[in-house]
């Protein structure tokens, strides 16, 4: 028997379900991504998460704990897609291409009209919230130290030019790819977010 069986067959009465976490922030996500942090309403999320209140306030305590720990989900399942593009090539350079990709295919259609879910309306809540400004600039600097790492093995593979400035390009590119999130809530096409990215690779020429 497993702990999760153990416990749910020693609950006692009134104590709220298991429930799979990741599968309701997911839902809660889209909610902020619908609404925005501010709009999005209690009951609005525990409806969307198909979860019981006390469930939830056992679990994020309030909105606020919602959100915080779907910025943490959504952080992890990026990182995750991203990670699998990065892997399928071997060289500093075409990592890069990969990651500009990845932004790019975020940027147009349905996703690309949503905009970043989190780090929007965490921008929001970063105005009054001191543990949401550290995220959103920890998440900002994960990116940053990614793009110089991949710099700077292209530039030791001979991939990237050994001339470029890392440090000022890393933080070009992070630039690039956040403003194409921005600019692909207005609808662009693929076409345009895809010219972006192979404009941004000719930086590393």
């Amino acid at each position: 028997m497993t702990m999760a069986t153990l416990s749910e067959t020693t609950r006692t009465r009134g104590r709220p379900r298991e429930f799979d976490r990741d599968a309701a922030l997911d839902k809660a996500l889209q909610v902020f991504a619908e609404r925005g942090y501010h709009a999005a309403s209690i009951s609005e999320l525990t409806e969307a998460m198909g979860l019981a209140s006390g469930s939830v306030y056992k679990a994020f305590k309030d909105k606020r704990g919602i959100f915080l720990a779907g910025f943490d989900r959504y952080r992890t399942v990026r990182r995750g897609l991203l990670d699998a593009r990065m892997a399928k090539v071997g060289t500093g350079r075409e990592k890069i291409r990969e990651v500009l990709a990845h932004y790019a295919l975020s940027s147009h259609g349905a996703s690309g009209r949503c905009g970043c879910l989190v780090v929007s309306s965490a921008n929001d809540l970063a105005l009054f919230d001191e543990e949401a400004a550290e995220r959103v600039a920890a998440a900002f600097t994960a990116n940053e130290k990614l793009i110089t790492d991949l710099l700077r093995l292209g530039q030791s593979d001979g991939s990237i030019a050994a001339e470029i400035d890392v440090a000022a390009t890393a933080r070009t590119l992070l630039c690039v790819t956040k403003g194409m999130r921005v600019v692909g809530k207005t609808g662009r096409s693929e076409e345009d977010m895809v010219a972006v990215a192979e404009t941004a690779m000719k930086l590393l020429a």
